[in-house]
């Protein structure tokens, strides 16, 4: 295990709420192939655990993080999967499930989402399919951990990188609406931003998600894109750890507690 201290297919029926990404109604995601990049799964379950600062913050966001996380058994988020965001607009914060894979609004289908689990840092801001969202559209992605795999092909072996005190984590995220046509109902969508390793996850890959503190949450979905640039400037070095866990993670259709736990 190592450690660091702060110095940085699935078929989906679900239901977005209320305008361009705000539409009501159901909307139907059909499956697709992806492949596993880096952040390619990660888990989100309660009980939640945040840390003074966090609840802090949490508080004067005025969201139920507690009510809302607590319930959640998701141990093995995959692309195209619904997860909970954190979207900030309509006079506060919201937590949502979004679906995992951003669709640029202007995109003609669905079939570039599974690809576009992740955003990198150093090119966000241009790169076509994330701009608008950029602009417009932060976010924070809850997750309890995530995933990376180490090793040859046919036989790598999985790790779950954390907090070292079981806290939450805040990943730096986009959203977007999108519709085929104007009567078709709103799916929305999100992405998870990626940046250079810190010396733990450096250990196992050479990205990991832009990982936000407290301070920085309200600033990261509030603020203008050139705040967000200062925002992605100042994050630091994330306390985490890891372990290797079981290869039954690699199974999309793999559930349940067991997966976090070590081996070895």
């Amino acid at each position: 295990m190592g450690v660091t201290q702060w110095g940085a297919p699935i078929r989906t029926l679900w239901s977005p709420s209320a305008g361009n990404g705000e539409g009501a109604g159901d909307a139907v995601v059909t499956p697709w192939r992806y492949p596993r990049p880096m952040c390619g799964r990660y888990a989100i379950y309660g009980p939640v655990s945040l840390n003074r600062e966090a609840k802090a913050i949490v508080h004067q966001m005025d969201i139920d993080m507690w009510r809302m996380l607590d319930d959640r058994q998701q141990y093995n988020v995959c692309p195209t999967q619904a997860a909970p965001v954190v979207v900030y607009g309509e006079g506060g914060y919201h937590l949502r499930d979004y679906r995992w894979g951003l669709i640029p609004s202007w995109s003609k289908d669905a079939k570039a989402a599974a690809k576009m689990i992740n955003a990198r840092v150093e090119t966000v801001a241009d790169k076509p399919a994330y701009r608008a969202a950029y602009r417009k559209r932060r976010c924070l992605v809850p997750a309890s951990g995530y995933y990376e795999w180490q090793g040859e092909p046919g036989n790598k072996q999985p790790y779950y990188i954390h907090a070292p005190d079981g806290g939450l984590i805040m990943m730096a995220g986009l959203w977007e609406g999108w519709r085929l046509t104007d009567g078709d109902p709103w799916v929305h969508t999100f992405t998870v931003l990626t940046g250079e390793p810190g010396r733990v996850s450096g250990d196992i890959h050479d990205r990991q998600p832009v990982i936000l503190p407290p301070d920085l949450w309200q600033p990261w979905c509030e603020g203008s894109a050139s705040d967000a640039g200062t925002v992605l400037a100042q994050v630091p070095e994330a306390q985490l750890a890891y372990h290797a866990v079981t290869k039954a993670v690699s199974n999309p259709r793999s559930q349940g507690p067991e997966l976090i736990e070590p081996i070895g």
